[in-house]
């Protein structure tokens, strides 16, 4: 952080005091300690002694020292500290999750010392979606004692900050500051929820499947498909849902397709691939989305699922359960917003290539960033002669594509973007040695398991060693691919939390609204909010009134994040953003 930085979402001028709660020892009451007067020099500031709360006091109290001194809460996880009190209408402004941050300071390469591995600190969520194929981007998770009684919680909290004291500059500080506030964040859209119309959703089903089906039948339109599709393939028995059934079909049908993908049956010319296609289709939608989803996510006009944050090791947040970010388009018409309130949804054009330029200092991509479309910038470089081209090539140059075309094309990237293509070509070249890469601000890969990566013998003689050995080089470019991309998607996960932070920070200055959304739960009936995050996409819901201003306040979020995350670069990171009372686009 700058010397002249101003009072923003994850820091202020004058560091706030903490105040570390935990359960007290005998599990009769909550015990909750304020650090003195803090000043910026302060590593570990002294605590007062702790004050005993019993639990009909405790959301009293909290609610009177957030009112009195806006502390940064320390508690052990948000995740179980902060719905009670959202519940009961109490909103914290700043915290310290230390079971986040204790996985960020445990795994930092930025640190000489790092935190020590310790499982009763360690992250115990159990989600359902990540985007990255497993065993690459899944979080380490372990058994984990549930709570921690006071001592504990003051001992990690002490031990962090002496761990951040050592850090050579403020990044790591920034990092666990936005993280916190991502907790924060993820908690209150929970409580908030995303609203969702009943009527519109069900209205989009019965267009796309027909009426609802007895439970364990079909929907009416894939009934349809599903016969044109064994007419076309003269076999009655053929069952669309089942891959090696239909694969076997179409094998008799002498289409001779390597599996039933969306990919596969695209590159054939038959008359049973579009039936099939759109089977597949709608089959996702009744799966994903249908009617069930719609009898267990959505109460009283609210879809409230769970989201983990940083649960991805690039920091990326996940969802449990209800797959919050994997909304298809075709429904986006039934998030909706309450009488008298509006959406306004926001999301980057390219955003993990523009941090790549920002954090490579690569002015030429920089240049080529301008203006809402940075393919385009890239073909007027002259790299390529495509937009086209510029996509597969910028994307492979980030995920490692080293065939077809964007393998044919990356050479040209390298010789007109030489500094944005070496940070990612070194990053991959540390994966690919056993290394790890860190983000902008610290966040660090996972250590390769030296034991894992040994393969065991596979009988003997030269050709068992050819293969071992070449096992081992696939292994190593597979974690070069790996890395190459932690450092972009992890930096882009982080201009994503600081724009979070500071979303959250301005809608908070905003007056109540004058016609309330009482389903939005006490803290957020009356106050424009965030509703809805998607790696770089958000959507708020607020009055109709407050349009105009929760459009700029997203708006000057953007340009502080990006200000905050690249103080000494210049970077065009440009919004699309919409106001409508339906989030549909």
């Amino acid at each position: 952080m700058t010397s002249n930085a101003r009072a923003d979402a994850v820091s202020r001028l004058t560091p706030p005091p903490h105040a570390v709660v935990a359960r007290a020892a005998d599990g009769g009451a909550w015990l909750i300690a304020v650090s003195a007067a803090a000043s910026a020099g302060d590593a570990v500031p002294e605590l007062s002694l702790p004050e005993r709360v019993s639990d009909d006091r405790f959301l009293a109290r909290i609610r009177e020292l957030e009112e009195q001194l806006s502390p940064r809460w320390t508690v052990r996880t948000l995740r179980s500290f902060y719905p009670p009190l959202l519940t009961a209408g109490v909103r914290l402004r700043r915290a310290h999750d230390l079971v986040l941050c204790h996985g960020i300071l445990r795994d930092t390469a930025a640190l000489r010392a790092p935190l020590a591995p310790c499982p009763i600190w360690t992250r115990t969520d159990v989600f359902d979606e990540v985007t990255p194929p497993p065993g690459l981007f899944d979080v380490d998770t372990v058994s984990a004692i549930a709570g921690n009684d006071f001592d504990e919680v003051v001992g990690q909290w002490r031990a962090q900050l002496a761990a951040l004291a050592t850090a050579p500059d403020s990044r790591l500080a920034l990092l666990c500051a936005a993280e916190s506030t991502g907790a924060l964040v993820a908690e209150e859209m929970t409580a908030a929820g995303l609203p969702w119309s009943r009527g519109a959703h069900e209205h989009i089903l019965e267009q796309q499947l027909g009426p609802r089906p007895l439970r364990g039948a079909r929907p009416a339109r894939m009934v349809e498909l599903a016969a044109q599709i064994a007419e076309h393939l003269d076999d009655a028995s053929v069952n669309p849902d089942s891959p090696p059934r239909l694969l076997r079909a179409l094998h008799r049908a002498g289409i001779f397709v390597e599996s039933t993908s969306r990919w596969q049956l695209s590159q054939v010319d038959h008359p049973v691939v579009e039936p099939l296609l759109q089977y597949k289709k709608l089959a996702r939608l009744f799966a994903a989305n249908g009617w069930s989803w719609l009898d267990d996510w959505v109460q009283e006009g609210r879809f409230r699922p769970i989201y983990l944050t940083g649960a991805v090791v690039t920091g990326r947040w996940a969802s449990s359960g209800g797959g919050a970010l994997q909304i298809p388009r075709q429904l986006r018409e039934a998030v909706r917003a309450d009488p008298g309130w509006t959406l306004v949804s926001a999301d980057v054009a390219q955003l993990e290539p523009r941090v790549l330029a920002a954090m490579s200092e690569d002015t030429a991509m920089a240049d080529a960033a301008r203006g809402a479309d940075l393919y385009e910038g890239v073909v007027r470089s002259g790299a390529v002669g495509s937009r086209e081209e510029a996509k597969y090539v910028v994307l492979g140059a980030m995920y490692g594509a080293t065939t077809g075309e964007s393998g044919r094309l990356v050479p040209r990237l390298r010789s007109v973007y030489p500094r944005a293509m070496r940070l990612v070509d070194d990053a991959a070249r540390v994966g690919e040695q056993g290394g790890v890469v860190s983000t902008l601000l610290g966040r660090t890969s996972p250590r390769s398991d030296e034991n894992s990566e040994q393969s065991p013998p596979q009988g003997s003689g030269p050709d068992a060693a050819d293969a071992q050995e070449s096992r081992a080089r696939s292994r190593a470019r597979e974690r070069g691919r790996f890395t190459r991309n932690f450092v972009v998607q992890g930096t882009a996960a982080e201009w994503a939390l600081l724009w979070l932070a500071e979303i959250r920070h301005r809608l908070i200055s905003l007056p109540p609204a004058s016609a309330p959304a009482p389903t939005s739960g006490p803290v957020f009936r009356d106050r424009a909010h965030l509703a809805l995050f998607l790696h770089d996409e958000v959507i708020v819901h607020c009055p109709i009134e407050q349009a105009d201003a929760a459009a700029e306040a997203i708006r000057q979020a953007a340009a502080a994040a990006t200000a905050r995350l690249f103080p000494a670069f210049t970077i065009d990171v440009p919004l699309d953003l919409h106001i409508s009372e339906h989030a549909g686009k």
